[in-house]
């Protein structure tokens, strides 16, 4: 894979790891009679004390998670290696 398909591959990979969390967000969220979201406040404690928390200090079920989205770089890495 040229550098420039691996870059799209990845930034592809990127839009959808997003794209899957803010779908994630958004089902969880409280909808107001306005059409504005409003994050329950047990998933912003939530989110926020992860988002602070460095990943060593992170729990073994949140290492499994940022884990499973590591391993779809490396399968997009390995899949480039293997077409030099």
């Amino acid at each position: 894979m040229k550098n420039d398909n691996l870059k799209e591959a990845i930034a592809e990979l990127c839009h959808d790891q997003w794209s899957d969390w803010m779908g994630y967000l958004f089902n969880r969220c409280d909808c107001s009679s306005n059409g504005a979201l409003v994050i329950p406040k047990l998933a912003v404690d939530r989110w926020q004390k992860q988002m602070n928390t460095m990943y060593e200090d992170l729990s073994a079920d949140e290492k499994n998670s940022d884990r499973k989205e590591a391993d779809k770089f490396i399968k997009l890495l390995i899949k480039s290696l293997e077409e030099l």
